[in-house]
């Protein structure tokens, strides 16, 4: 018994042995396969391959063609039914090999080949031979301060965005205080409207026309008072020409600053006068910038894929304003909106507190909330709104000469968001709606790297991870943001689900799967938020804590290993009481 014990005992031992010397030969393999080049393209043809010094394959080039021949066959990829066909080009001056293949192969094709030809253990290494792009650095003469592009900080990484959309074909509609001729601007500016009726506040001398000139909105010291509203005297803001800078000012002409999306158009319309505007020109000005009709005036013969709305004042959204933003939203139009600059709650502030906006509140360069930021579950996103460096002009009161200033402020802050969704329109194959332009913006914004109280939404936007989702594109990492931005109504004692599919991906999903969640609903303690996996399997992210606060909102990390990333997976909410309602904003998976 005891011989057959040891017997038994070393055979395991030597089978241990073998397994693990198999795993370290598939581990060695899985070492010489650089796949990070897959995410460069959607389609590859050229490849590296470097063979050991020594081996065969090394000492002639008819060795190459014939390894690469037996690893193209075991790849199993093929054309119409013929083989695929790999052809040796030349050897690099590293003693690396440059490969074609005789047709373009997707992803998964072009891993399935790399993997194949690394199992020779002759090979050193295998990687996609990338076609490599310049990067772009704006040579604008102030560019160098305009921290809100870069990828440090409060930036929104446009400048790493702008090597696959600059914003070539996407309309923005400036709502503002209209337009300074500017050579900065000048050739990124459509036909607009001057949309204000009222003549002490457009100080034209007639109503509405098709100039959007800005003829300043400076007043004096009592003009603008109203009962208990001491304004006091102010000089010409020319802020519709510093917003339009920061959405689209030239770029990359030697001059002046970088704008966010440099090759989008700018509609400016004219909103803002002496004292203000009217909520009245606004909503028609917001249907008339989306392609909708208003009467007495000629049709937008550049309706916009997005409107930037950086005004605002107190109350509850009027109305005139939902209704005008809805019938945007419906044409296919986006509306951004600034938070305000009060440093209260966004609830107070309108048009950003009206349903089927954009939020969005303002950071520094450190990337923390500015103080006079406006704050709270409204706000969408953040973005960078502190000492922006954009067009402007010198008068005092009428315009004078062409210049650039700094201004701050959640006005400043919203047309960088205005910016990126016209990048990512440009990068879209297919117009992306409202919805999903926004879902996209929060599942891909990163999280403030400096303070924030009170609540800044998704995080600061990332203009390349947005513009890399709308690309369908694996942003960083190889990870793919799968969201569904279309509200789900939450009714009482009631169980409803959002669905996400997801294709096109192989193996299971990771141990340290991400999943964020906007719930709006009064009285979090009623509800029951669980991921519900394509098997029916379950995993809850939120189960009736919270008692008497409001909504559901973070992020969850959850260990879904034995779950197959392909199917439908499910939020399936719960509410378990009565008198309380709200919706599933929005919800995203990460894996």
């Amino acid at each position: 018994m005891s011989v057959r014990s040891n017997r038994i005992h070393v055979l395991a031992a030597a089978t241990a042995l073998v397994l693990a010397s198999t795993a370290a030969g598939s581990a060695f393999a899985a070492e010489r396969v650089n796949l990070s080049g897959l995410q460069t393209a959607a389609k590859f043809d050229r490849f590296i391959v470097k063979y050991r010094d020594g081996s065969v394959e090394r000492s002639s080039t008819a060795n190459v063609q014939r390894a690469l021949s037996t690893a193209a066959s075991a790849s199993g990829a093929k054309a119409k039914g013929a083989a695929l066909g790999l052809k040796h080009l030349r050897r690099t001056a590293i003693g690396a090999d440059v490969v074609r293949a005789d047709r373009a192969l997707d992803r998964a094709e072009a891993e399935s080949l790399m993997r194949q030809i690394a199992a020779d253990p002759n090979v050193d290494f295998v990687e996609v031979d990338v076609r490599r792009h310049r990067l772009l650095t704006p040579n604008d003469t102030h560019y160098g301060l305009q921290y809100g592009f870069n990828g440090t900080n409060g930036g929104i990484r446009a400048d790493q965005a702008w090597d696959v959309a600059t914003g070539t074909g996407a309309v923005v509609a400036v709502l503002d205080t209209g337009i300074t001729p500017h050579g900065d601007l000048n050739a990124n500016i459509l036909p607009g409207y001057d949309f204000i009726s009222d003549t002490f506040v457009s100080r034209d001398g007639n109503g509405r026309d098709s100039n959007p000139n800005d003829e300043g909105d400076w007043n004096n010291e009592t003009e603008c008072d109203q009962p208990g509203y001491d304004v006091g005297a102010s000089d010409s803001s020319w802020h519709g020409t510093h917003v339009a800078g920061t959405v689209a000012a030239v770029t990359n002409n030697a001059k002046g600053v970088a704008g966010t999306a440099f090759n989008a158009k700018v509609v400016p319309v004219r909103v803002l006068g002496r004292c203000g505007g009217y909520d009245s020109d606004i909503s028609d000005a917001i249907v008339w910038a989306s392609g909708g009709t208003v009467s007495g005036v000629p049709a937008n013969a550049n309706p916009a894929e997005v409107i930037n709305l950086s005004l605002g004042g107190g109350g509850a959204c009027p109305s005139s304003y939902q209704n005008a933003i809805n019938g945007a939203v419906g044409r296919g139009t986006t509306v951004v909106v600034a938070a305000g600059n009060e440093s209260a709650n966004v609830s107070t502030s309108t048009p950003a507190n009206c349903a089927n906006v954009i939020a969005v509140a303002a950071t520094t360069s450190t990337g923390a909330k500015a103080s006079y930021s406006n704050y709270g579950t409204g706000i969408d996103v953040s973005a960078p709104g502190d000492q922006i460096a954009s067009t402007h002009n010198g008068g005092t009161t009428t315009q004078g000469a062409e210049q650039y200033v700094y201004m701050s402020g959640t006005s400043m802050a919203s047309p960088h968001v205005a910016g990126v969704v016209a990048l990512m329109q440009s990068a879209a194959t297919t117009p992306k709606t409202p919805a999903e332009i926004e879902s996209i913006l929060k599942s891909t914004a990163r999280a403030l790297p400096g303070a924030c109280s009170g609540g800044c939404g998704a995080g600061i936007i990332n203009a390349k991870a947005a513009v890399d989702a709308v690309r369908g594109g694996t942003p960083g990492g190889g990870t793919q943001t799968y969201t569904n931005g279309t509200d789900v109504a939450i009714r009482d004692n009631a169980t409803v689900e959002s669905p996400i599919t997801v294709s096109g991906r192989s193996g299971n999903a990771p141990s340290n799967a991400s999943i964020s969640v906007t719930i709006y609903h009064t009285y979090k303690g009623d509800l029951k938020v669980d991921l519900v996996a394509p098997d029916g399997s379950i995993y809850n992210l939120h189960n009736r804590t919270g008692s008497s606060t409001d909504n559901v909102i973070g992020t969850f990390t959850k260990n879904l290993s034995t779950e197959a990333l392909n199917g439908t997976w499910k939020l399936r909410v719960n509410d378990n009481a009565g008198g309380d309602v709200g919706r599933i904003d929005t919800w995203s998976v990460t894996f």
